[in-house]
């Protein structure tokens, strides 16, 4: 290979591995598997952690996968306000300490499969992990719950389909768990190990 020749391919490598999403110049988006999947990955792949990032009540009381560490990525507020048809307690307190606490636990190399209700916070969550440079970070994007029945990616059919499954009072409409963990049938349960515990909540209080 001549010199001109060899030039060319070295400059190909180098902007190929900087605008490659496994170079260094772009953060690599986090991979979304289900959470068959994510036990799979529990069960089979060493360094591999599940982080439920839901509230401490969903956690307790909705319950939560056995092993869970639980790393809140926001907390309620105590604000009541109507949301789209329904009525809520909001979801409004980011947890500003949430990739420091992770980072307190957790190797930037291991494999974090970050799970929510449906989806929704988990993405958001595995987002902030990646660009704070961690490497292995799976969203669980049917979460612990799974999405409202019936449930579709486009946003208008998703919205004719209800309506029509509200007119005819379908059974299960505007229900969870058609997909999610416990959909599936995953081990969960309502018990606590303080060892899965938010790291914060085990500190004492302070005098």
């Amino acid at each position: 290979m001549n010199r001109k020749a060899l030039f060319l391919a070295s400059i190909i490598v180098v902007v190929g591995t900087f605008f490659s999403p496994w170079g260094t110049g772009h953060a690599q988006a986090p991979k979304q598997i289900l959470s068959i999947e994510a036990y799979d990955m529990l069960n089979t792949v060493p360094a591999t952690y599940l982080i439920d990032v839901r509230t401490r009540a969903e956690y307790q009381f909705v319950g939560h996968p056995i092993n869970a560490y639980l790393f809140p990525y926001m907390f309620f507020s105590p604000e009541f306000a109507k949301r789209e048809e329904t009525y809520e307690y909001q979801f409004s307190v980011k947890n500003k300490s949430f990739v420091e606490e992770i980072g307190k636990v957790f190797k930037k190399t291991d494999n974090l499969l970050i799970l929510c209700r449906e989806g929704s916070r988990s993405r958001l969550a595995a987002k902030e992990l990646i660009d704070a440079g961690f490497k292995n970070v799976f969203d669980v994007e049917d979460g612990f719950e799974g999405a409202l029945f019936p449930f579709f990616q486009d946003s208008n059919r998703n919205k004719f389909y209800r309506q029509l499954a509200k007119r005819y009072k379908i059974y299960g409409f505007d229900h969870r768990r058609r997909y999610g963990w416990q959909y599936w049938g995953l081990p969960w349960t309502y018990e606590i190990d303080p060892k899965y515990v938010y790291p914060p909540d085990l500190s004492p209080p302070k005098k």
